[in-house]
């Protein structure tokens, strides 16, 4: 394959035409549509019904990976459904509830908070409350998720404990009416430089949280509009290419993304959609991050930058079942419902 580079002036992703100069890839580039197919057919053997290990690769069956497609995994869809699409539906309850659950990004703490609390709502919130339900929550056992790093917040806002600077985050934006200027941006670029600007939320958890706030009904922004690389990714992508042919990293997932069809049918992968959905870019820059992962054993002698030769998180099945559920303006929900009847 062969790529011309485009001209950008920002980070939206722009269209990749196929032309002359040429990109150089690894055999990690292959792996990385096996990856995105065989991620996928696992994701569809398994809700229907076919028993564990749902596949023949020997990585896959040990080690544990994200879904294909970002909204298919279990944190995504319990925000979605019960976090999202449950309770008050107005903007600033909408966006209360992401914040406060994004940054703790884990299932167990919020259904501890609802627990401890009931419905909860920012009409009710208390800093006092919900400190003392987390601190005592610490003495047993964890209250954040391990998918993103970031920093105490000491310095920003002065507690020795993380999950109070991270409850005077959500408060600051709720202060500042985030949820409003959001709603009033013209793409999702502006609304991650809006996140971005505040303390403890570094590029890659800013994109999360434009992503997380885009599958309500405050945005409806095209996920194909706007991406940016995280560290994993961008291992990832240094693994599937000797050289970028001149594309920046925001390209290479632009044209992933753009040549999605024309790739499986080249390396011949049977690729089954989410329901028509093609992969976005989110999802083509989870991919990288995910291939990043799995080259290390399937190809241990293609190393990225981060030099990592080891998988830390083996799979563990989880027998809580999950009755998927998308973002209603995605209008696949029919589909899916008429397909698994």
């Amino acid at each position: 394959m062969t790529y011309k580079r485009e001209t950008i002036t920002d980070n939206k992703a722009p269209s990749v035409a196929v032309r002359l100069a040429p990109s150089k890839t690894t055999v990690v580039y292959e792996t990385y549509w096996r990856f995105a197919a065989e991620r996928q057919a696992i994701f569809f053997r398994r809700i229907e019904g076919e028993g564990f290990p749902w596949t023949e690769d020997r990585i896959l069956k040990k080690y544990k990976f994200t879904n294909a497609y970002r909204a298919s995994d279990r944190v995504s869809q319990y925000l979605i459904k019960n976090v999202i699409y449950k309770g008050d539906p107005s903007a600033r309850e909408v966006f209360f509830r992401i914040i406060l659950f994004k940054l703790f990004n884990r299932i167990d703490t919020w259904r501890l908070l609802e627990e401890k609390i009931g419905t909860i709502t920012c009409e009710d919130y208390s800093f006092k409350s919900f400190d003392k339900i987390l601190t005592m929550a610490l003495e047993s056992g964890r209250i954040f998720s391990g998918a993103y790093i970031m920093p105490s917040g000491a310095s920003s806002f002065g507690h020795g404990k993380k999950h109070r600077n991270f409850l005077k985050l959500v408060e600051s934006m709720m202060k500042d009416n985030v949820h409003l200027r959001i709603a009033n941006m013209p793409n999702m670029q502006q609304v991650f430089e809006l996140l971005r600007s505040y303390p403890m939320i570094g590029d890659f958890l800013a994109y999360q949280l434009a992503t997380d706030i885009n599958y309500s009904n405050i945005t409806n922004f095209s996920e194909m509009d706007f991406v940016v690389p995280g560290p994993g990714a961008r291992d990832g992508i240094r693994k599937c290419f000797f050289s970028l042919g001149g594309l920046s990293e925001v390209e290479i997932i632009k044209l992933m993304a753009d040549k999605q069809e024309e790739e499986f049918v080249h390396f011949g992968l049977e690729f089954k959609s989410l329901w028509g959905r093609r992969l976005q870019l989110i999802d083509c820059q989870n991919l990288f991050c995910e291939v990043d992962k799995y080259a290390r054993l399937a190809h241990p002698e293609i190393r990225g930058r981060s030099k990592r030769v080891r998988l830390k998180r083996l799979y563990k099945m989880n027998v809580e079942p999950i009755k998927y559920w998308y973002p209603p303006n995605w209008g696949i929900n029919e589909k899916l419902t008429a397909d698994m009847a």
